[in-house]
This record gives structure tokens, C-alpha cells and sequence, in this order.
């Protein structure tokens, strides 16, 4: 086995990790919300170190710099990347800056993961893709639902053909009052949209993953905006949120077809009068069928339809998720191991979206190139 540098030792029945190579440096570029669970995952990680932080609000780095115990805080990320020696910058901005921050990253000759929505645009995206092949580096997008149990087991399943040619699959991302009430994801000028680029975007990725990546070339779709926009006293769990900046939708639904002659259906809310909230996708394939929330499989078998629930699924919590895509990401730049969600991935999803968004402003089905 090869010398990895890691070791482990037991103290008192808990397994204590170190390291003695070089670490992977990691700098952050906006420390809102979401880059806690990054740090907190990235801190269970001996050959990692976080070095460095950047955001424009001094009570972020404040915060940044208590988590970490790291001094390096900077307010301008051209300045961070020049001063401190960074392997790979964590962007967890909000959706506007991506771009403009994976690009400087990759341009300073650091490995980029950007949380998701990749950007804003297919043509911001292939100019990070661009930059990241030009300095060589690694670019990976947050898609971390494509790591849970639930996926990889309907991923094996299609690529072991017990579905056959997969010929249409359902999204849904439905809240039925679950506006944000922190953050800008209400304001379109800054995040590019609403529920379907904010949560419809996890579970088209981790369908589109699944169905095996087939290239998207047309869509259909529309949103409308009729709660978020107005004052609500509907009790609600996240009450209070900034209606007067609310400039997104608050349900969208989409049809996107693929090369291959697949179809998928997209369906996301922030607002919606449903029974319950959903989080699933289903897919229907010429062999069988499968549906995320349960794992399970949809076949015939001894002239039987039957329905197959796995015996085990391992744990698919929030932070074993984001600990799985940065270790993903983390080895894929050191160790040059299959990155699971790359910026061609990224891509692949933000023309879905982007078609979506476009054939509801011009009310016609529009091509994706």
C-alpha cells in the first residue's frame, strides 16, 4: 500500500487522525451561510488546511476567523490570492460572483469548487471551465446530492442496464411555504432566479447524473411570482422574508428533451398550495423504473412486476454529503483520482435551467446549444 502520509492512533476508543505531508491549502471566497459546512468538513480532514477567508462584511470574517482560528481575512480576493500561498479556493458567494470569483481563482493558479448553481449563464460557465484548463487546475461544482446512498444506488442501476433506455424522468423540488428569509435569494440580479436554480438545480443534477449525462437540446417551461412579492401572515417556518426585494418566482416548471430522446419534467417552489413538501425524482425506463426517495427499483421478474427496496442504505445526511464532494474534489487535485461532479457537469445543468428560464420569457420552446 502506498505511503500516504496519513495515520491514525486510538485515544481512549476514538480513532484520532494525522497527517505528515504536504497539506492542501484551502482559502475561502464569501463566508456567508454555506461555508460553514464546508469548514466543518474540511476540519475533519488531517492533509487539510484552511489558510485564508474573504468577504465583504467584517462581522463574516469575524465569524470566519472564530471558526477557524485563521487571521488571513481579506475584503478583496484579488488581494488574498496574491498575498497567501492557496492550493484550492472554496466560492460559496452568492450565484452572481461565482464566475468572476472561480475565474480569478483559477487565473492566480489555485483548483476552484464552486458551490452550485455553477453561474449564472452557459457562457459563464465555459469561461471558468476555460480558465481552469488553461492554468491546468481542477474547477468541480457543490452537486453534493449526486453523492448520496440514494443516487449512487439508481446510478449503478442504470449503468448495469436494469433500466434500460431511461425515457423520462420527473424533478420535483417543492416547498410549500419555504421562501428564504436570510440571504439575497430573493433578488434575481444576484442569484439569476428563484427555486428552480436555488433547490430545482440538486435534483436535476443528481437525475441528470444518474440518467447517465445525456446532452439536453431543447426546452419548454414558465414561472410564475404570486406569494413572494406580497406581505404574508400565513404562519410559516421561515416567516418575514424581504418582499420587497422578492423579484424571482416562486414556482416553475420545465420540460427539457435530450439527444438521446429522453424526456425530463421539472417542477420547484419556494411557494406553493401542495399537500407537503417533495424532494424526489422518478425515472421510467424501457426495462424498469426507479425512485430516489425510497432507492427503490421497478422491474419484471418470473413474469411478476415487482417493486425492490434495497436491505441497507448508508447514511445520506447534509454533512456526510458535503464531506464526500470536497474529499472528491480535495483528491481529484492531489491524487488526480475521477472528479464526480465537474465543470462539465456544471455546464450540462445550467443550460437545463437556463432553457427553462429563457422559453418562459419568450412563452416558446427554445433550442440549447
Amino acid at each position: 500500500m502506498a505511503n500516504t502520509g496519513v495515520s491514525t492512533e486510538s485515544l481512549g476508543g476514538e480513532v484520532k487522525q494525522s497527517f505528515s505531508g504536504k497539506k492542501f491549502r484551502v482559502a475561502f471566497i464569501g463566508c456567508g451561510g454555506i461555508s460553514g459546512t464546508h469548514i466543518k468538513a474540511l476540519q475533519k480532514m488531517p492533509d487539510v488546511e484552511i489558510v485564508a477567508g474573504c468577504d465583504i462584511k467584517a462581522e463574516r470574517l469575524a465569524w470566519f476567523t472564530e471558526e477557524t482560528r485563521c487571521t488571513n481575512v481579506f475584503t478583496k480576493w484579488d488581494d488574498m490570492l496574491k498575498k497567501v500561498e492557496i492550493d484550492g479556493v472554496s466560492v460559496c458567494t452568492p450565484n452572481g460572483l461565482h464566475a468572476p470569483a472561480a475565474i480569478a481563482a483559477s487565473n492566480a493558479g489555485c483548483h476552484v469548487l464552486t458551490e452550485k448553481p455553477m453561474a449564472m449563464t452557459p457562457k459563464e460557465c465555459q469561461k471558468m471551465i476555460d480558465a481552469a484548463k488553461k492554468a491546468k487546475k481542477k474547477i468541480v461544482i457543490g452537486f453534493q446530492y449526486r453523492y448520496h446512498p440514494n443516487t449512487q444506488i439508481i446510478k449503478r442501476a442504470v449503468d448495469e442496464g436494469i433500466l434500460g433506455d431511461i425515457k423520462f424522468v420527473k424533478c420535483q423540488a417543492l416547498r410549500r411555504r419555504g421562501i428564504p428569509n436570510w440571504g439575497v435569494f430573493g433578488q434575481k440580479e444576484l442569484q439569476g432566479g428563484g427555486p428552480m436554480i436555488d433547490i430545482g438545480v440538486h435534483v436535476i443534477e443528481m437525475a441528470h447524473y444518474a440518467m447517465g449525462a445525456p446532452r439536453p437540446i431543447a426546452a419548454s417551461g414558465n414561472t410564475w411570482t404570486y406569494m413572494g412579492n406580497k406581505p404574508s401572515q400565513v404562519v410559516s417556518q421561515w416567516p418575514g422574508w424581504d418582499w420587497k426585494t422578492y423579484t424571482v418566482e416562486d414556482l416553475a416548471i420545465g420540460q427539457i428533451r435530450f439527444e438521446n430522446g429522453a424526456i425530463m419534467q421539472i417542477e420547484a417552489s419556494f411557494a406553493g398550495h401542495i399537500e407537503k413538501d417533495i424532494w424526489d425524482f422518478t425515472m421510467v425506463g424501457d426495462k424498469g423504473g426507479a425512485r430516489w426517495e425510497t432507492a427503490s427499483i421497478f422491474t419484471d421478474r418470473a413474469g411478476t412486476m415487482v417493486n425492490c427496496s434495497p436491505a441497507f442504505v448508508p447514511s445520506g445526511d447534509f454533512n456526510m454529503m458535503f464531506f464526500t464532494k470536497l474529499r472528491n474534489w480535495i483528491d481529484g487535485c492531489t491524487k488526480h483520482t475521477p472528479l464526480t461532479a465537474p465543470g462539465e457537469a456544471g455546464l450540462a445543468v445550467q443550460k437545463i435551467l437556463d432553457g427553462v428560464y429563457r422559453s418562459a420569457d419568450a412563452g416558446k420552446e427554445v433550442k440549447i446549444d
